[in-house]
């Protein structure tokens, strides 16, 4: 008696972990790759860019790549006629005609 409410015990905790290992499983198809999809596809776009590029920034600002600094990491963004500001190169997500055909789905 004693030895068969012991393997009812073991077999509730294997069920446990397989359960556990399925969550995980689930979690990682459904939220963390998605993710790490959309962020090698931003890192292609950062690699892309070159100097006439229209962009918008993290911050929402948009501009017009005028100068990139491979060696900083840095871009000079045009945000109007004779304002030029330096931005990191990780901060430019999107060009802007990505950005307006995004706004006009929603």
């Amino acid at each position: 008696m004693i030895l068969s409410a012991q393997a009812a015990q073991q077999g509730g905790g294997l069920g446990f972990l397989v359960m556990m290992v399925a969550i995980f499983v689930i979690m990682w198809l459904f939220m963390v790759r998605p993710q790490q999809k959309k962020q090698k596809k931003i890192r292609e776009f950062q690699n892309a860019i070159k100097a006439g590029d229209q962009v918008v920034t993290g911050g929402g600002i948009y501009g017009t790549v005028r100068f990139i600094d491979q060696a900083r990491n840095t871009v000079d963004l045009e945000v109007a006629h004779g304002v030029t500001i330096k931005v990191d190169r990780g901060y430019i997500f999107q060009s802007t005609d990505a950005a307006a055909a995004t706004t006009a789905q929603k």
